[in-house]
């Protein structure tokens, strides 16, 4: 059965203060913070060994923490250059072999960016691409319970607005959508407010994705922006940049949605992830 999830994204210093040395302590860390998610980071690059991946599934599991990963920077569906859709795929493969060493089910995807392009032809290069990634990972068995979640995001030139991602979502089941709700605040420009600013968005993922947008992934943090959008991630005591979270959580009660939600704070994501449980259990 699915359930809500709160984890942070990576390790924040009190994680080392703790005594921890590697991220295969993590899972037990976070059980014995109380709470049950983790999103480890191939941003920069996919560069864990298989066995150390393994270990940390191990013991995700045996602590019932569900492990997501996020995919490289690099992917970018909308380039015309095949040879670098190309590298994108193997991008998509290598993560997705990473995920099931983890026992995790979500892997986040930076979808692209429009460049030079037109923003419609980058957004159909992006379908194309995505549903030949998808055919890819079928054919090879990389998928068994797993989603790929393509992600809002929070620059103008990026592709990901939140009507863009629930519409490539519709592509195949296996694809579920990731709210960065800092990203879509901040490509807003503070668009974020009120509980029906939050309402919008689930409704819309709902009526066009089903039972399975029930269960999104949500990655949130305060995030500085400016005229092009995204600035800076920043923590949540921050008091000049939103969004909020109250009242998102009271969205995710009151729809019984069972989303995973990743703090992505700048560096207190585990601790503001305590925070936003402690908003979200208040008003159970």
């Amino acid at each position: 059965m699915n359930k809500i999830r709160f984890g942070p994204s990576g390790n924040e210093e009190c994680f080392y203060a703790d005594g921890n040395k590697h991220s295969t302590q993590a899972p037990l860390w976070l059980k014995n913070k109380g709470l049950n998610a983790y999103e480890f980071s191939f941003g920069r690059g996919i560069n864990i060994s298989e066995e150390t991946a393994k270990l940390i599934g191990e013991n995700a599991k045996e602590n019932d923490v569900l492990v997501s990963a996020h995919a490289p920077y690099y992917i970018n569906l909308a380039n015309p250059n095949e040879e670098m859709i190309q590298k994108s795929f193997a991008y998509i493969e290598k993560g997705l072999k990473m995920l099931e060493c983890f026992n995790g089910r979500d892997y986040v995807v930076h979808v692209g960016s429009c460049g030079k392009l037109e923003r419609s032809v980058a957004i159909n290069l992006v379908k194309t691409n995505l549903k030949r990634a998808i055919e890819i990972v079928k054919e090879k068995g990389l998928l068994n319970g797993k989603f790929i979640c393509p992600e809002t995001m929070g620059k103008p030139l990026q592709i990901g607005t939140y009507e863009e991602i629930i519409d490539l979502c519709t592509i195949d089941d296996c694809l579920i959508p990731t709210f960065d709700f800092g990203h879509i605040n901040a490509l807003g420009g503070g668009c974020l407010k009120t509980y029906d600013d939050y309402k919008k968005i689930f409704e819309l993922a709902i009526n066009k994705l089903g039972e399975r947008a029930k269960s999104c992934h949500i990655h949130f943090s305060k995030i500085e922006y400016g005229n092009k959008g995204e600035i800076r991630h920043l923590n949540y005591d921050d008091e000049i940049y939103g969004p909020d979270f109250l009242p998102l959580a009271k969205v995710i009660k009151d729809l019984n949605l069972t989303p995973t939600i990743i703090c992505e704070s700048k560096d207190k994501m585990m601790t503001d992830c305590l925070t936003l449980k402690s908003i979200y259990e208040s008003i159970l």
